[in-house]
């Protein structure tokens, strides 16, 4: 029996999503939290790897196990009982055996902030990423049309990456601000390795007059990850929903 499971989480403590070696890490404490539910090992498949510091709201991951008796509504609580207080189960269902949680994702959705005013918010700090000097929504909001559609974004991709395609598809990127807080709505098809943060640095470098907005296909085109902005802080992003 396969189940699919929603999770949310604080990542500031851990390692991201990926198990690794003397890291603590948000599959190492499901694994563990599952194997005393069910006193056995039990893996977990997640559908996103979310990089240190990351947070998550909509995160997914999947486990098999041969029968429950626990009833599937109940399961959340059960596992969340094993679980530190920033790691929160709050769904679960059973799928196909076939199903999987990143191969079957038609979509991902992420959100970024950045708090632009003078002084940092106390409240906010780990969850937003606070930058003093004053940016133009509008020229980020121009800059951002470029990324929309189907590209190779090696530029935008950090050292480290072991993906076989850098191609990935970009729905949309929405840019709201409200009260110096400005948010960005990243939908694609997929992810690569600090894709979301170094599109943010660069946009970040069209909001404060940098770039040009046109530059940015420009920089898309070349595969040079030089040419693009710097990779902002982890901590402000959150996986918010994966779709299926």
């Amino acid at each position: 029996m396969k189940i699919l499971n929603n999770v949310s989480y604080d990542g500031e403590k851990y390692s991201g999503f990926q198990i690794q070696k003397n890291d603590s890490t948000i599959q190492a404490e499901l694994e563990k939290s599952l194997s005393q539910l069910y006193n056995r090992d039990i893996s977990v498949i997640g559908a996103s790897r979310t990089d240190s510091g990351v947070h998550a709201l909509g995160q997914k991951f999947t486990f098999n196990v041969i029968s429950s008796s626990i009833a599937i509504d109940k399961l959340p609580t059960a596992i969340n009982a094993r679980l530190p207080d920033d790691i929160v189960v709050t769904n679960s269902i059973i799928v196909d055996e076939y199903f999987h949680p990143r191969f079957d994702a038609k979509e991902k959705i992420y959100l970024y902030k950045i708090l632009n005013t003078q002084y940092q918010n106390p409240i906010l700090k780990n969850y937003v990423c606070h930058f003093k000097n004053k940016i133009d929504v509008k020229l980020m909001q121009k800059g951002a049309k470029y990324f929309i559609g189907t590209h190779d974004f090696l530029a935008f991709c950090s050292a480290g990456s072991s993906v076989k395609s850098t191609v990935r598809t970009i729905f949309d990127i929405s840019i709201k601000e409200e009260n110096g807080l400005i948010e960005l709505e990243f939908r694609g098809d997929g992810f690569l390795y600090n894709m979301i943060r170094i599109i943010v640095g660069t946009l970040l470098d069209c909001g404060t007059n940098k770039i040009l907005p046109q530059y940015i296909e420009e920089i898309i085109f070349s595969k040079d990850r030089h040419l693009a902005g710097k990779t902002a802080p982890a901590h402000a992003l959150t996986l918010m929903d994966i779709l299926y």
